[in-house]
């Protein structure tokens, strides 16, 4: 089901109905549990049994990891943490294993390409990871006794509402247990916050509807074998608007998610904070999909020990970390290609951050948001291009049509038209820190236009590129 649906709309104003009517208030939480399996089930039936099921096993092992005794909580954090992954890898790695190690026509082979991934499986074994290990390491502190029911029940429900809430159930943020879990109390009306609730809403559906959707019909001459046909300026106007795209429509569904959330009681973490302004691939990654960043660092890199143990290990620990987050991204060896050059790009700038220290000019800081913005803007094509060869294709095609091809001016005009408001979204920040700030008493009519566009300009409805993660 999709945020810009109007199947979502109905479920959306029934839910928040049965959740404020005072009768219905004990209820609150069975009533989300239920919108959320229901969001979940909407368009495919049958992926409801794996969420349920990845609930109830995230119920029962952080229940006993945190009441099962002190001689039997690594084994339920251990065995609740494989059988994540477990679920995690049959789902969605399978077809890629049977590529690799089995025949495509055998009996293992044509069965392993046949399972299907479930839609946000990634974001939804991610969260019931995180819950177990923060209840095994942080067993003693008192959020953790006031977090983990008793009655195993109530439990089960809370963490059903962890693992599936649905403003973050297919495509994030991420959210860690120690941060959510504690939020799971009465809620009232009266405490919602209206007005952040609606700025996130309408700047999220602005960017997904209007800027995401329009640009997403440029686009898609990107894929092969369409992208031949076009000029060098075409083809780099189209990774420059897939670059545009992709942030529109990611930053946009988080900003829903985040707004939704609010009409709920609910605080998610801000995902984007301004990414294509970053002058290092390290702070890129503190700006961009922040939640997931986070994720690896707390949950992977320090565990391996971070840069606790030497240059070398550390280097390495980033190739580790950034080589699985392109997996994560998707179960191709394109993906892992694309988190080794992220990967690579961390480990060098760390190397040369300790003997090249550059000047803080307005041309060096201007030169340093240019090569990050161009590296992260071709490595997007891996998404856009998931088989690497049609990336290495769409390359090459950059360098040899700069005299033959189709210059579409059609094309460049709207990719053009359509990223000015991402531009000016880095602008503001830049300049003024805050977009609020910049418009100052004009926030009113800034935030009507943006409902107008939405109303008027969006375009052709899709599905939020990061569903397929």
């Amino acid at each position: 089901m999709l945020f810009n649906t109007l199947p979502f709309l109905i479920l959306l104003v029934v839910t928040f109905g049965m959740y404020y009517t005072p009768g219905l208030s004990k209820w609150q939480l069975a009533v989300l549990v239920a919108a959320s399996f229901f969001f979940y089930a909407y368009s495919y039936p049958a992926f409801l049994a794996l969420l349920i099921i990845s609930a109830a096993i995230n119920s029962y092992a952080s229940y006993k990891v945190f009441f099962g005794g002190e001689n039997k909580r690594k084994f339920y954090v251990t065995s609740g943490v494989i059988a994540n992954l477990g679920l995690l890898i049959f789902f969605k790695y399978s077809p890629f294993i049977s590529r690799m190690a089995f025949d495509p026509h055998g009996d293992i082979g044509s069965f392993l390409l046949s399972i299907p991934l479930p839609i946000g499986i990634s974001f939804f074994t991610f969260h019931g990871i995180s819950l177990l290990v923060d209840v095994y390491q942080k067993r003693d502190l008192e959020i953790y006794g006031q977090v983990i029911e008793k009655n195993f029940w109530k439990h089960a429900l809370k963490t059903s509402l962890y693992i599936a809430f649905f403003p973050q159930l297919v495509a994030g943020p991420i959210t860690k247990s120690y941060a959510f879990m504690p939020q799971i109390t009465q809620k009232y009306f009266k405490d919602i916050q209206w007005e952040s609730a609606f700025k996130n809403l309408v700047l999220g559906y602005f960017m997904k509807m209007v800027i995401a959707d329009n640009i997403k019909d440029q686009t898609f001459w990107i894929s092969y074998p369409f992208f031949q046909a076009y000029s060098t300026p075409t083809l780099l106007a189209m990774i420059y608007g897939y670059s545009m795209q992709i942030f529109a429509d990611f930053a946009g569904y988080s900003m829903i998610a985040m707004g939704l959330a609010e009409l709920f009681g609910y605080n998610l973490p801000v995902n984007f904070k301004f990414p294509y302004i970053s002058r290092t691939f390290s702070e890129f990654w503190n700006r961009w999909h922040v939640s997931l960043s986070h994720w690896l660092r707390e949950y992977l890199y320090f565990p391996l020990g971070g840069n606790r143990k030497g240059n070398l290990r550390t280097y390495l620990n980033l190739m580790i970390v950034m080589f699985l987050g392109g997996l994560w991204h998707g179960a191709a060896w394109s993906f892992a290609v694309w988190g080794t050059f992220h990967g690579v790009a961390l480990a060098i700038e760390r190397f040369l951050g300790k003997y090249i220290k550059p000047r803080e000019t307005v041309i060096v800081k201007g030169l340093q948001m240019f090569v990050v913005f161009v590296f992260v803007t071709f490595a997007w094509l891996i998404f856009k291009l998931p088989n690497f060869s049609d990336a290495v294709l769409y390359i090459k095609a950059i360098f040899h049509n700069t005299h033959s091809g189709q210059t579409n001016f059609g094309i460049i005009f709207y990719i053009i038209l359509y990223s000015i408001p991402v531009v000016l979204f880095h602008l503001f920040y830049l300049v003024e820190t805050n977009i609020e700030k910049a418009i100052g008493f004009l926030k009113p009519v800034f935030y009507g236009l943006l409902l107008f566009a939405v109303i008027v300009n969006s375009g052709r409805t899709g599905a939020f590129i990061y569903f397929q993660f």
